[in-house]
This record gives C-alpha cells, sequence and structure tokens, in this order.
C-alpha cells in the first residue's frame, strides 16, 4: 500500500525482530492512517529536499515494543513516530532542516556525535494538534540514555 509517492507501508512496519519470532505487526485502519499522516508531513518532505531516505524503525505493535525493551507508550506504537537517516547527509544537518520546515511534535538526534556525519539516527514524530515542537539530543551517560534540549542547530553540536 502507497502512503506517499516515495513511501509504503511495508517499509513503515518491517522489523526483522518481528519476522523472527513471528509476531503480527501489522497496523489497524486509524494506525495506517497516522503512518501516512508522518510521511505527508514528514519522510516525504525529506525525501524531495535531500533525496532517499532509510527507514529504520517505523510502527512497532505492543507484542513488538515488549520483544525489542521499548516502552508501551511510545509514539511508534502509536503510529505517529519514526526513525530514519539519509544516507550520505550528516544526520545533525537532516535533523536541523526537519526541526526547521516540517512542525515535528518531538524531534530527537539520538546517539549523535559531533564529527561523525553518519553516527546515530533520527527521531521524528508527528501529531496534528499542538505538537510540543520538542528539539532533543539522545546521548548516554553512565550507561543511561539521557536527553538534551537543542538549543540553535545541532550542525553546531560540540
Amino acid at each position: 500500500m502507497q502512503l506517499t509517492r516515495n513511501f509504503n507501508l511495508q517499509e513503515l512496519i518491517k522489523s526483522d525482530t518481528a519476522i523472527r519470532k513471528g509476531i503480527d505487526n501489522n497496523p489497524n485502519a486509524d494506525q495506517v492512517e497516522k503512518l501516512k499522516t508522518l510521511c505527508e508531513k514528514i519522510l516525504q518532505p525529506v525525501r524531495d529536499h535531500f533525496g532517499r531516505v532509510k527507514v529504520t524503525s517505523g510502527f512497532r505493535s505492543p507484542e513488538l515494543c515488549v520483544a525489542i525493551g521499548s516502552s508501551l507508550t511510545s509514539q511508534h506504537s502509536k503510529a505517529e513516530a519514526c526513525d530514519f537517516e539519509v544516507m550520505g547527509v550528516d544526520n545533525a544537518e537532516v535533523a536541523d532542516w526537519v526541526y526547521s520546515n516540517c512542525e515535528p511534535d518531538q524531534l530527537i538526534l539520538e546517539y549523535y556525535t559531533p564529527g561523525e556525519p553518519n553516527s546515530g539516527w533520527i527521531h521524528a514524530s508527528y501529531i496534528p494538534f499542538q505538537p510540543r515542537g520538542q528539539y532533543l539530543r539522545a546521548y548516554r551517560e553512565d550507561k543511561k540514555t539521557k536527553y538534551k534540549p537543542i538549543i540553535g542547530k545541532a550542525v553546531d553540536l560540540v
């Protein structure tokens, strides 16, 4: 099922873990509509601006969330979020562009190391009403994931 010109449902629900463990990771009709909106508002604009987008994680059913140790309240489980990269483009540059041009609910530059353009990935969520507009950087400290607001541009991180 095609969600936008360049994105189909299969790439938003594909999970090697779900395949390996026999987990049904198919969204319901309401969730499919949310994934379509996520593609329209975030992924397709990124594709139109930068070129090929590699979705690394999209929708996660509750059973898949449990299997990978993700929260059942994750926006992935609500079909409101995806993780992605644009191959050959610095993740900080892509994240800055998304924040400035796409009105995400939450945008997280996850595990990015300044000076290493392909480190980490981008987590983006979209909700149609009252988005939080959060722009964060996720990093590990003392074996725990911590979040810090990005003020200004991610490409200026030191």
